[in-house]
């Protein structure tokens, strides 16, 4: 008997807590993680905050940038004078619950009655208008709060810069958003430090790091959104597909720590690598009379499978995100050739070496391109690329069924010496 409770209660918490998060975090379905091509959404949680809401409303009005805040019912009740002054210079108000508890441990009645209508009820009396618009605190649901669509918009985000903590600093926040920002992001700050598990401080460094990157995001000419006036983003995938892209992507995360890849730039991680020892019986011979023999140290190439399936939503077809591909390797090989200059860990390199479907332009780049022998490893690497070419690739059904002679993976390889011949940093 107790065996079936234990067991029970397992299922029901799995259903209650556990498939929430599967739907809405991993998935993305039924809530609002992205707005459209060209588009950013700068949202706040936490708030209103006495020290930091103003200096933070005086940013967005000194950059004429409209937001999204996720207020506390608490705190909305304290500073009501803030959330006027958030309704007034144009932005977005949000729901934050009324106290920052998770949705997890209480009951779906508390949520709503206590939490979000209590919290809405206060804003509009503040404000004279509703909010419609809903962030559960740290994300998170449980199976019941998908009756709150009825009457809410469920808001989470695709990317956080986990600003809630001092010990990053401003320039490390400022790597997170330049680098991590991508067509559509709904990005989450926090312009309160008071919450459990934040430093008070926190808001401060987010600041800091913010009035730097809203300059950059508009020299990436991206328009700035609030969460109610977004374009919705087209197309629209799959269930199966979403879930086949989380899966890739927790695999892709897997792999870059138990094989040690990095980032060739911290800056700009699209191209990773890590070094090895070429294992092959035969030699490969480059064009520049240089060879890979076995038990040469290399550096294996990795492109950031996250960054490329961001490319792949935004090209027009394969030939757009090839050529992409390549202007964006070409950027950063003075980055490589600059590292097997200057750091002992790339000592006695004998050269790059990569395995890719993109092998229609990486001889204008200096290397040399090969057939990848018959066997097992080719027919899993054929097959492994065409499962990431789905993935990445908006058309990527279409395309594994049309022109399937182009899809054949290649090894790539370029020397040390070339590389540093025409890529000397």
């Amino acid at each position: 008997m107790k065996e079936k409770l234990a067991c029970g209660s397992l299922v029901f918490l799995a259903i209650y807590m556990l498939l929430p998060w599967i739907i809405t975090r991993m998935l993305g379905y039924g809530v609002i993680n992205r707005v459209g091509k060209g588009e950013v959404a700068l949202t706040f949680d936490d708030g209103p905050d006495p020290e930091y809401t103003p200096l933070l409303l005086d940013l967005l009005y000194q950059h004429n940038i409209s937001a999204t805040f996720f207020v506390l019912g608490e705190k909305a009740e304290k500073y009501p004078d803030l959330i006027k002054r958030i309704h007034r210079e144009g932005h977005q108000l949000g729901i934050h619950n009324y106290s920052h508890s998770s949705n997890w441990l209480m009951s779906p009645r508390r949520v709503k009655n206590h939490h979000v209508d209590r919290s809405a009820d206060i804003v509009e009396r503040i404000t004279g208008t509703r909010p419609t618009f809903y962030r559960p605190p740290w994300g998170i649901i449980n199976v019941f709060d998908f009756k709150l669509k009825k009457d809410y918009q469920i808001v989470l985000w695709s990317l956080m810069a986990r600003d809630w903590s001092s010990q990053f600093g401003r320039t490390d926040l400022k790597n997170r958003l330049v680098t991590g920002q991508s067509d559509g992001s709904v990005i989450l700050l926090h312009d309160s430090g008071e919450t459990f598990g934040a430093d008070r401080d926190a808001p401060m460094y987010m600041l800091e790091a913010l009035q730097e990157v809203l300059v950059v995001y508009k020299q990436k000419n991206l328009s700035f959104v609030r969460i109610d006036k977004i374009t919705k983003p087209e197309p629209t995938v799959s269930l199966r597909k979403r879930a086949l892209v989380k899966a890739w992507m927790v695999w892709e995360r897997c792999f870059i720590k138990l094989f040690h890849v990095v980032p060739v730039d911290p800056e700009n991680t699209f191209l990773q690598v890590r070094i090895r020892e070429y294992t092959d019986n035969e030699p490969l011979s480059l064009e520049d009379g240089e060879r890979f023999v076995k038990g040469d140290r290399i550096v294996e190439l990795h492109l950031n499978n996250d960054q490329l399936l961001q490319l792949g939503r935004t090209s027009r077809n394969s030939t757009h995100l090839a050529t992409q591909m390549i202007r964006r390797i070409k950027d950063l090989l003075p980055h490589i050739s600059h590292l097997l200059q200057t750091d002992p860990a790339y000592k006695n390199v004998k050269g790059l070496y990569g395995i890719t479907l993109i092998n229609r332009g990486p001889e204008h780049l200096g290397f040399t391109v090969f057939d990848l022998p018959k066997g097992p490893f080719s027919f899993i690497t054929k097959h492994y690329l065409r499962l990431l070419m789905y993935v990445i690739h908006p058309d990527g059904k279409k395309r594994l069924q049309t022109k399937t002679q182009l899809l054949i993976p290649k090894i790539i390889a370029i020397s040390t010496k070339e590389l540093e011949s025409r890529y000397a940093a």
